[in-house]
């Protein structure tokens, strides 16, 4: 009997924790591996980087197209361009084909990655999913006067309300997504409209602006770029005491020689390399760590907050970030919080009463006990530790569903474990 309990307590474990990491996360390019006819698709999530963007997300729908449909997109179109027009396919919620054919009233407008970019203009960034009946379900541009350009196929993978993949027929085209102007390729121009001037002086001055060009040509470039406020306000480097050469390390510390956009650094969980450690590992380098949307960079110094994307446009991202990078080669470690003086509580000499100032008869001396000269001190205020979550990127009901959805994913391992204990008791009593 007890044999057959235990059993039955590991059959119901095992099953929780498939639950368990069914939930915990998705692998769009792996996904897709698994099916050849999406190859061309799923290249242009790795070479734009949407798979990492897509990764870091749940409750997400992706719409795919098959090689042929990605043959109107692939090849005609600057890189940049065709990322815009894939991020119009990613939508920030859970459609399944049950929920497809179950539209309220027919017809729904959702948001997709493409709104969260800052670049769609009116309804651009939203798609419209529309019931035709008979089967059929219809996908276009919110933007007024659009057609349904795509038709749903079908369903190719999901994992309930975390990732859902659905075919369709063809590329969604809303206005100014393949007609986009080539984006400026003059940094100093785009750095002094974002307002980090000092930034871009020091570029050109110290001739890494130069350094930053010739990476693009080799592949790809970030470039983290502090605000003016960051070099005047509380904590700011005194720059006068560098050398030239230490200059440049830190402009250089800036930047990576990698197109890595906010997806990819959401999930990132090595260290980074930036152009300052020029091949000498564990030199000039960088951790990040994130809070929801928020991304923050680590030095070993000090935290830099990732505060806007001045430019991403395949292969090169510019972020303005809140606080100069200063790395540990030229700044030293942040020193350690000094501890706290405890302060002890003096204690108050007795004063004698009436009745001890009365002549008594004389005894023999015995020893008295000193009072004790450690006395405890008031307790601490509680401190609240608690940081304000990052803002939704998103206006719509989707960012909700997502927020609900984030909630279950982090405390998935809290349920599982109160299961597997409410399980145990009641099979072993």
């Amino acid at each position: 009997m007890a044999a057959s309990r235990v059993f039955c307590l590991l059959a119901f474990t095992l099953s929780l924790l498939s639950v368990v990491f069914t939930v915990s996360g998705h692998n769009i390019t792996q996904i897709l591996s698994q099916s050849p006819e999406y190859s061309s698709f799923n290249n242009y999530l790795s070479q734009t980087k949407l798979d990492d963007e897509i990764n870091s997300r749940t409750t997400i729908t992706i719409l795919v197209l098959n090689n042929d449909a990605m043959s109107s997109l692939a090849g005609k179109h600057p890189l940049s361009v065709i990322k815009n027009a894939l991020s119009l396919l990613v939508l920030l919620d859970y459609y399944d084909s049950l929920k497809l054919h179950k539209i309220s009233q027919g017809t729904t407008l959702t948001t997709t990655l493409y709104q969260t970019t800052g670049r769609a203009v009116g309804n651009v960034g939203f798609i419209n999913i529309t019931d035709l009946k008979g089967g059929k379900v219809g996908f276009g541009s919110a933007a007024p006067g659009s057609k349904l350009d795509a038709n749903y196929t079908k369903s190719v993978k999901q994992i309930p309300y975390n990732i859902s993949v659905l075919e369709i027929n063809a590329p969604i085209n809303a206005p100014g997504i393949l007609t986009a102007p080539a984006p400026s390729n003059n940094m100093t121009e785009l750095l002094e409209k974002a307002g980090c001037k000092t930034f871009a002086s020091m570029l050109v001055s110290s001739g890494v602006l130069k350094t930053y060009e010739s990476t693009v040509e080799k592949g790809g470039l970030t470039v983290f770029a502090p605000s003016d406020e960051a070099f005047k306000g509380e904590g700011a480097p005194n720059l006068t005491k560098l050398t030239q050469a230490e200059v440049v390390s830190l402009l250089e510390y800036h930047a990576l020689s990698e197109y890595k956009p906010k997806g990819s650094l959401k999930i990132n969980k090595d260290v980074i390399s930036t152009l300052a450690t020029n091949g000498a590992a564990g030199k000039y380098d960088l951790t990040t760590s994130t809070s929801g949307d928020e991304v923050v960079l680590h030095t070993g110094v000090g935290p830099s907050r990732v505060a806007d994307t001045v430019v991403d446009e395949t292969p090169v991202v510019i972020f303005k970030v809140d606080k100069v990078l200063l790395p540990i080669e030229l700044f030293g470690k942040s020193p350690a919080p000094a501890p706290e003086p405890v302060v002890s509580t003096p204690t108050p000499t007795p004063t004698p009463s009436v009745k001890s100032l009365s002549p008594t008869p004389a005894k023999s001396p015995s020893p008295r006990k000193a009072p004790s000269s450690v006395a405890a001190s008031p307790p601490a205020p509680p401190v609240d530790e608690s940081s304000e979550g990052a803002p939704s990127d998103s206006p719509t009901s989707s960012e909700n569903s997502h927020a609900k959805n984030a909630a279950f994913y982090v405390n998935t391992p809290a349920y599982f474990t109160a299961l597997v204990t409410l399980a145990a008791t009641s099979l072993l009593l």
